[in-house]
């Protein structure tokens, strides 16, 4: 008889279970990478978007950005604090959503 995790020395025993801990203490800042197609308001889109979504403005650092090598795309780094994980976890919901969000860390 084995108990679970293929080992019969253990007998009937119940393998311990390990609480996994969150890789990110809040508060904290924490930056998002936004990628989108290289347009003129991509940038200004991106921070009205993390406006909203913090319910406030953004400092004057909390966005750099990157683009393409072939130009074709924008990536945006946006640093802001974030509170707790269901605050995290909403914000790559709302980027998910959007469509011209073309892909996002």
């Amino acid at each position: 008889m084995t108990d679970g995790n293929g080992d019969p020395r253990k007998g009937g025993a119940q393998p311990q279970v390990e609480e996994k801990k969150l890789a990110v203490e809040y508060p904290t800042d924490y930056t998002f990478k936004v990628m989108g197609l290289q347009g003129g308001d991509f940038r200004d889109y991106v921070r009205e978007l993390f406006e909203r979504l913090m319910q406030g403005p953004l400092g004057p650092d909390a966005l750099s950005e990157q683009p393409s090598s072939k130009g074709k795309y924008l990536s945006i780094n946006v640093t802001v604090h974030l509170t707790s994980e269901d605050q995290r976890r909403g914000i790559y919901a709302e980027l998910h959503k959007d469509a011209r969000v073309v892909y996002y860390l």
